[in-house]
């Protein structure tokens, strides 16, 4: 599955979602409409979506939004990158403190506890689709198949960058000079959220 497709199925759920069906359920119905194949073929570009914004400075990002971010949070942010859809993807993964300017990151530092960029439910969205599809429990063992079949090897990781200290206020300001704007205190504490 190329990009193109990818975001297409992404931007569907995105346009057919809402208050009683969020995002990650649309996902799921939009997937389960495609052959058992295309849910694995979309679960490997996710995998490697996600596995591309697995660096220090996005993480950096998620920790100020979250109030701090663990490994498990942390996927659930780079997953709710992917459900914020390409273009807000694709501005978090060039500059993290681009977020700044989502308005759900604003609503998020003003209001707190949105945690919509935190979104645990995304990463089973392919999953969800291929039982519903297949009514099988194979998914994972249906997706290193799937790779062995097309000769995809396992990836190895991807590049993290530089690794510096999320808790150090001059840094994070001079790293993420809005994000830090909206999320830290004067005393370098944390106004809002709790993903951590």
């Amino acid at each position: 599955m190329d990009l193109t497709e990818f975001w297409r199925i992404v931007e569907t759920a995105r346009s057919t979602a809402t208050a009683d069906r969020p995002f990650d359920a649309a996902l799921v119905d939009v997937l389960a409409t495609r052959p058992a194949s295309d849910v694995l073929a979309y679960e490997e570009r996710f995998e490697e979506m996600t596995a591309a914004i697995y660096r220090w400075d996005v993480w950096a990002a998620a920790y100020l939004i979250g109030g701090g971010c663990s490994d498990d949070s942390f996927m659930d942010f780079r997953a709710g990158l992917v459900a914020l859809g390409r273009e807000w993807y694709e501005k978090a993964s060039a500059r993290p403190d681009a977020l700044a300017e989502n308005p759900v990151v604003a609503e998020d530092a003003t209001v707190g506890g949105v945690d919509y960029v935190f979104y645990e439910e995304v990463n089973y969205a392919a999953r969800t689709a291929y039982e519903r599809i297949t009514g099988a429990e194979d998914f994972y063992e249906a997706c290193t198949r799937h790779r062995a079949a097309r000769g995809e090897e396992d990836r190895t990781p991807v590049d993290m960058g530089e690794e510096f200290d999320f808790d150090d206020e001059a840094e994070m300001h001079r790293r993420f000079p809005r994000l830090s704007a909206l999320f830290l205190d004067d005393d370098g504490t944390h106004e809002s959220g709790d993903a951590a």
